[in-house]
């Protein structure tokens, strides 16, 4: 282990199984959506109609980074915890010693790889493409995404570089919302949708609760897609292919819409043409 992780941890698990309250807390806020992801959710509803009403380039800036950047973003992060040699969670690591705080599961992700941290990369992920948006709002979430992951030391559910590789792949990926071919496609997909405001907000809603809980719902309906496919498949395979199970089909339906409203394909020149008539 090298020596970051190793000091940080001693000296954050020092603190632990002193209090049953400060644990209690602890443990309580690294495992609640709402604390985790809810808060971040909630930024994306108020720059969506606080900062939008200025620039539909910022709710381009918004649906890349919501739609595209962080469960890409994510899906990268699970493949690497399966691909790279297993990490065995620090409060499970016989040479740290480790004193589990009050309230904790010891057996919380077991077979899952601590590296790199998924909450991590959902939470930077979010906090970044804000900052897209708005350096305020933006400086706000990623220090509140900084410390909302502290509990998961403290819990010993992740050492400090699965936080940092974490944060690394999560604003790496809002750069996303850089690139113009999807700005382009957010752009066709707001206009299109933008005209059927009761499904836009309905599929809004939807996607962001499913990023608030780190897409768990998600995941276990493509985890048990697999299972039945494959007739109950190692872990790692159920793993993998459930997340890329679903990316793929979200991908060909976002591409089929795209296709079929933007301008420049054949239906889409199609349709102007026959609303122009």
């Amino acid at each position: 282990m090298n020596p970051f992780d190793l000091w940080i941890i001693h000296f954050v698990n020092s603190f632990a199984h002193r209090s049953w309250i400060v644990d209690a807390t602890v443990v309580m806020i690294s495992n609640n959506d709402f604390l985790v992801g809810a808060v971040l959710a909630a930024m994306y509803w108020w720059a969506w109609m606080e900062q939008g009403r200025e620039s539909i380039g910022r709710r381009e800036t918004l649906v890349v980074s919501l739609f595209l950047a962080t469960p890409f973003a994510t899906l990268v992060a699970r493949v690497l915890a399966v691909s790279l040699p297993y990490r065995e969670r620090p409060l499970r690591n016989a040479l740290l010693h480790f004193h589990l705080p009050y309230t904790a599961n010891p057996d919380s992700l077991i077979h899952w790889s601590s590296f790199p941290s998924d909450h991590a990369v959902v939470s930077f992920c979010l906090a970044a493409g804000l900052w897209m948006v708005s350096r305020r709002l933006g400086a706000l979430a990623l220090t509140y995404a900084a410390l909302i992951s502290l509990p998961r030391i403290y819990y010993g559910v992740h050492y400090p570089t699965d936080i940092l590789a974490g944060a690394l792949v999560g604003i790496g990926f809002a750069f996303l919302t850089k690139v113009p071919s999807l700005r382009n496609m957010a752009r066709v997909s707001l206009n299109y949708l933008g005209r059927r405001p009761a499904y836009l907000y309905c599929l809004l809603f939807m996607w962001t609760f499913e990023t608030a809980e780190m897409f768990d719902s998600l995941r276990q309906i493509g985890v048990l897609g697999v299972k039945i496919a494959l007739k109950y498949p190692r872990w790692e395979i159920e793993e993998l292919l459930g997340p890329l199970l679903l990316a793929g089909l979200l991908g060909v339906l976002g591409w089929l819409l795209w296709r079929k409203h933007h301008p420049l394909t054949k239906h889409g020149k199609l349709a102007d043409r026959q609303r122009a008539a």
